[in-house]
C-alpha cells in the first residue's frame, strides 16, 4: 500500500486546482484531501480557525487508521501544524507550502490589526469581498484569469484545472460560477492565527519542512526566522511567487518528495 498524502489547499483555491501537482506525486504517494476547506456548516470560520483544524482532524480520524503525511499550501500548511500539534499521534510529519510561522513582534502586529481592521487592507482580504463570482462560458472564464498577471504565470493545466473545479458549469446555459464561496474566503484572510509562537514554544512534536518561493510577498512580509527554527535545515527554496505550486507544479511535487524523504529517514 502506498503512504498517505493528505494534502490542505490554500484560501480560495479548491484542493483539485492542484491535480498536476497530485498526478506527479501519485506514483510514490496516495493523495486525499477536502475539497473546500470551510465549506462545512459544522465547521465554521472563526478567529484562530479552531473549527477549520477540526475539520481536518475528522477528515483524517475518519479516512485512516496510522499516521500520515500532512501536505499544505497557505491556509493548508497552517492548518495542517495546528492538527499537527493537536493530534501528533495521527500525523507523521507535515511539509508546508510558503505557510510561514507568525511569532513574535509579528505575531503582536497581526493581533492589534485585526483588532483595528488594518489587516484588511494588507492582505487579499479587502479584494474578496467584491470577487466576481459568475462567467458566462468557460472560455469567458479562461480568458478572464489568463489575461491577469498573476494567473498568467501559471502552468496551464493547472489554470485549466481551477476553470474546471473552481469554476464550474452551474446552468444549463454554459454558466460559471466561482465554487469557493467568498465570503468563506474573507473571513479566513481576517482570522488567521496570531498564536503561533505560543504554541510552538518548545518545537513541534513532528518533523515539519517548509518550501519558500523566491518572490513571495508573504514571506517577505512575515520574515523567515521562525518559520527556520522550525523546520531547521529541511527548508527549501523555490523560484515563483506565494502561489508557486501553481506556477511550477512539478518542481513542487519533486521538493515534496525530497522533503518527505528526508523526514522518513530521519535527516
Amino acid at each position: 500500500m502506498k503512504n498517505v498524502i493528505h494534502f490542505s489547499h490554500a484560501n480560495g483555491f479548491p484542493a483539485s486546482t492542484y491535480g498536476t501537482l497530485f498526478a506527479e506525486l501519485g506514483d510514490t504517494y496516495e493523495l486525499r484531501y477536502i475539497e473546500r476547506i470551510g465549506h462545512d456548516v459544522r465547521f465554521p470560520v472563526t478567529r484562530d480557525w479552531p473549527h477549520l483544524v477540526d475539520q481536518l482532524l475528522e477528515d483524517i480520524g475518519r479516512l485512516y487508521e496510522q499516521p500520515v503525511w500532512l501536505v499544505g499550501h497557505s491556509l493548508g500548511g497552517y492548518l495542517s501544524l495546528m492538527a499537527a500539534l493537536k493530534k501528533p499521534q495521527w500525523v507523521r510529519g507535515v511539509v508546508m507550502l510558503d505557510s510561514p510561522v507568525i511569532a513574535g513582534w509579528r505575531s503582536s502586529m497581526l493581533k492589534v490589526s485585526q483588532w483595528t481592521g488594518l489587516d484588511e487592507r494588507l492582505s487579499p482580504a479587502a479584494a474578496t469581498r467584491t470577487r466576481r463570482t459568475q462567467w458566462a462560458s468557460r472560455d469567458e472564464a479562461w480568458r478572464h484569469f489568463h489575461s491577469k498577471p498573476a494567473f498568467a504565470r501559471w502552468d496551464e493545466r493547472v489554470l485549466s484545472d481551477y476553470i474546471d473545479h473552481g469554476i464550474p458549469q452551474t446552468s444549463a446555459d454554459g454558466t460559471r460560477t466561482l465554487a469557493f464561496d467568498r465570503r468563506t474566503e474573507y473571513l479566513i484572510y481576517r482570522t488567521l492565527p496570531h498564536t503561533f509562537g505560543t504554541r510552538l514554544a518548545h518545537g513541534s512534536p513532528v518533523p515539519i519542512s517548509f518550501i519558500a518561493g523566491t518572490q513571495s510577498k508573504e514571506m517577505r512580509q512575515v520574515g523567515i526566522a521562525a518559520t527556520q527554527r522550525l523546520a531547521g535545515e529541511r527548508l527549501e527554496w523555490i523560484e515563483g511567487s506565494h502561489l508557486y505550486p501553481m506556477e511550477r507544479p512539478i518542481e513542487t511535487a519533486r521538493a515534496v518528495q525530497r522533503m518527505l524523504y528526508a523526514m522518513e529517514n530521519g535527516s
